[in-house]
């Protein structure tokens, strides 16, 4: 008869577990880590004894025994940011769903990203995912040594071994400026704030060399700069721009306006709407990303939309590829996007129709 242990004891070890369901300790290992061959049978007495027992597995610890624990590290910066904390979501739900936990932390700065990086060195972590914040080439270097694979999403590459993934920039600038040169835009405006990220920027300079090459001058294509980021610098924006004056020119021409993101461009809607201009009446507007927020009753807004599932996944494999060979050589690997048709640019086709 096996001897179950008190329930006064401390600790349950996966030995307890192990004696309880009748196989070996590296049996219990593999069934509760997904992390090796193990028969159904095992498996269930395994899952059985350890509810019984109230044993938890340790990652930790495990993670001091393999070298390596399954932790996932993700390194984010304003997760009140709806796009961000979208994003973050898709990785929390990648991670588990391959057997792993997230050890999230959020940045403020540089100096908290290349300290974060240090603990998950500490932590032994599987892999560590960058989405904000520009890891300092040495941390970078600093996990490789330790064998930790770093990827970023959406940002610049830092070092020979750094894997990113990021959402086709370049396409979604194209699709904004054929979408408002269709809906007859002889005008345009870039809207981006100061210290912009690494994407923000390449979206602008996308959009601009969209417009350049199909024959738009130079002095028809102006930037908007916003002191900060988010729906505030939207705003802002739209009080410094110059619509709401040549919307009301009885000849004007119709001004396209494309954003870096969807806060900017739901705080410029709303800036502009305070001044008695609207879109598409009066102009046209498309943001980027896509969020929950965009697609409310009082925005509407027409937005490239942005595969959060599809980033989350291809990161992680960039992870199980680089550990496996670490020597692979760096990658940028682009994720499809889509023009999302809503009220403030609607489809050609739909605008005609309610003429």
């Amino acid at each position: 008869m096996v001897k179950v242990p008190s329930p006064n004891k401390s600790t349950v070890t996966a030995q307890d577990v192990a004696r309880l369901a009748g196989v070996s300790r590296a049996v219990v290992s593999r069934a509760l880590s997904n992390n090796g061959s193990v028969s159904p049978q095992s498996r269930a007495r395994v899952e059985a004894a350890a509810r019984q027992l109230g044993y938890q597995v340790n990652f930790l610890a495990q993670g001091l025994n393999r070298q390596r624990s399954q932790l996932i590290g993700v390194v984010v910066a304003r997760l009140t940011d709806p796009f961000r904390s979208t994003l973050v979501n898709a990785l929390l739900s990648a991670i588990q769903a391959r057997g792993y936990q997230a050890l999230v932390t959020e940045i403020t700065d540089e100096q908290e990203t290349g300290l974060s990086l240090r603990r998950f060195t500490q932590f032994r972590v599987s892999g560590v995912v960058v989405t904000s914040g520009q890891p300092p080439e040495s941390i970078v270097r600093e996990c490789i040594e330790h064998h930790i694979p770093v990827v970023g999403i959406n940002r610049a590459q830092s070092g020979p071994s750094m894997d990113v993934v990021c959402s086709d920039n370049h396409a979604g600038a194209m699709l904004a400026a054929a979408q408002l040169r269709a809906a007859g835009c002889q005008s345009f405006i870039w809207l981006n704030y100061q210290g912009s990220t690494w994407a923000g920027r390449a979206r602008g300079e996308a959009f601009h060399h969209a417009l350049t090459a199909k024959g738009i001058a130079p002095e028809c294509l102006r930037e908007l700069q916003a002191p900060k980021d988010g729906y505030e610098g939207g705003f802002w924006a739209a009080q410094h721009s110059d619509l709401q004056h040549s919307a009301l020119l009885p000849q004007r021409a119709t001004t396209g306006v494309f954003c870096a993101n969807a806060l900017l461009a739901c705080g410029f809607l709303d800036g502009m709407r305070q001044q008695g201009i609207n879109a598409p009446t009066d102009f046209h507007l498309i943001g980027f990303d896509n969020t929950p927020q965009t697609a409310w009753e009082s925005y509407q807004l027409t937005t490239i939309h942005q595969q959060v599932d599809v980033l989350a996944a291809k990161a992680l494999d960039c992870l199980h590829e680089r550990a496996k060979n670490p020597e692979l050589a760096a990658q940028v690997i682009p994720v499809a996007v889509e023009l999302v048709h809503r009220r403030t640019s609607p489809c050609v086709t739909e605008q005609t129709d309610t003429l």
